[in-house]
């Protein structure tokens, strides 16, 4: 791989790195300070809602001014933002600071992400744009992976205002690699003439296109039976494979572990393989759902694992395949503002399938509600499926009738 693209992608680990140890150590900080349950909980919804909330206005941002100078901006001022928190609780003390922080760098982490979206497509042109999803994500897995791991390493040896400068650090490398790749890179962005209005009028061509482009519908459908899986995936793993099965917190943190190393695994298989995408959307779904069967059926450990790994491990193919497509369909001159709305929609089934288990699961129990929202999934894949194809007789009507 060109040096230009290895530091573009290094650019991408370490900012991902950063991120996910300030978005472990928050919770974690509040928590040990606190001793409560409920404001470690409260932290955590503070540092990522704003995270979701920014999306729509951040693609808008992206379409309007030079996507790279935003991503400077993205590492820079979050670089500033750390040693700034640092410098006020050293002035004030306190642990707002750090919730502060985090709730802010958050915002500057959906801008940097969605920068990135909108120029990938002009970077990678030698490669397919689904070969360029797949090296992305593994860069961006690998740092989610270790964010977690290096986060708990360093608290052992530093106290959190050391860890939050560390992190400051790990941003303006990302910077410095980002510096690297612009010199070393001769890609010109296209630019488009925007609105003036940053706020109703993206939202209102976003909207528009997925009012009109079927297949926007179509994999938005689709990302919202994923993120039900996903979500429910997420809220429940720890209770059971510790409560449901009695494993221990190492097996809990060796499954965790599994799940990384299957989604590289999968990721590099699509990095070399080529495979028609309609494959990749179809497989992908499936197996997410069967995922979601075994684990809510499976009796014991050993069926929940591979239900485990199947939906976090495909999950990542079934975002290459998602992001493959609205690449296609989308107007490149309304991509970032069409991407914000359309990520903002498809992460809502995930905090959704959370409260489901907060009600549902002590009534009718864990695997219960698992074994329903794997039923929802199923039944969404299939009304995809029973539409599309009363869309394709439609159309091959309507061309016989004009023929």
């Amino acid at each position: 791989m060109r040096k230009d693209y290895l530091a573009f992608f290094a650019s991408m680990f370490l900012s991902r790195l950063a991120d996910q140890i300030l978005l472990f150590i928050v919770p974690l900080i509040v928590f040990q300070t606190t001793n409560s349950v409920a404001w470690a909980g409260l932290a955590f919804f503070a540092e990522s809602l704003p995270r979701y909330l920014a999306f729509p206005i951040c693609g808008a941002l992206c379409d309007k001014f030079p996507p790279i100078r935003i991503l400077h901006i993205s590492q820079v001022y979050r670089a500033v933002a750390c040693g700034v928190a640092v410098v006020l609780y050293g002035v004030f003390g306190g642990i707002y600071w750090i919730v502060g922080l985090s709730a802010l760098c958050g915002v500057l982490t959906t801008q940097g992400i969605m920068a990135r979206e909108v120029v990938m497509p002009y970077i990678f042109q030698h490669y397919t744009y689904t070969k360029t999803l797949s090296y992305s994500q593994i860069a961006d897995q690998t740092g989610l992976v270790l964010g977690p791991l290096i986060a708990a390493l360093l608290l052992e040896l530093w106290a959190w205002h050391w860890v939050v400068l560390a992190i400051a650090g790990l941003f303006l490398l990302a910077d410095l690699a980002m510096g690297y790749w612009q010199r070393t890179s001769s890609v010109i962005l296209e630019t488009f003439e925007q609105h003036h209005d940053l706020w109703l009028n993206p939202l209102r061509v976003a909207f528009g296109h997925i009012r009109d482009l079927a297949e926007l519908k179509k994999i938005i459908s689709l990302a919202v039976g994923v993120n039900l899986i996903i979500g429910v995936t997420l809220a429940t793993s720890a209770a059971m494979v510790i409560g449901q099965y009695g494993a221990g917190k190492d097996d809990y943190a060796g499954l965790q572990a599994a799940g990384a190393v299957t989604t590289i695994v999968i990721l590099f298989f699509l990095a070399r393989v080529t495979l028609p995408l309609k494959l990749l959307g179809a497989l992908s779904y499936t197996l997410i759902a069967i995922g979601a069967f075994s684990t809510a059926l499976s009796p014991n450990i050993w069926g929940y694992v591979v239900g485990f790994l199947l939906i976090v491990g495909f999950d990542k193919m079934f975002n290459v395949y998602f992001r493959t497509l609205r690449q296609q369909v989308i107007p490149p001159q309304d991509f970032g503002k069409t991407v914000g709305v359309i990520t903002l929609l498809n992460n809502l089934s995930q905090p959704l399938a959370g409260l489901l288990v907060a009600v549902l699961a002590a009534p009718i129990g864990t695997q219960q509600v698992i074994l329903l929202l794997a039923v929802v999934t199923s039944l969404i894949g299939a009304a995809v499926v029973v539409v599309v194809r009363h869309s394709i007789h439609r159309s091959n009507i309507y061309s016989a009738d004009t023929d």
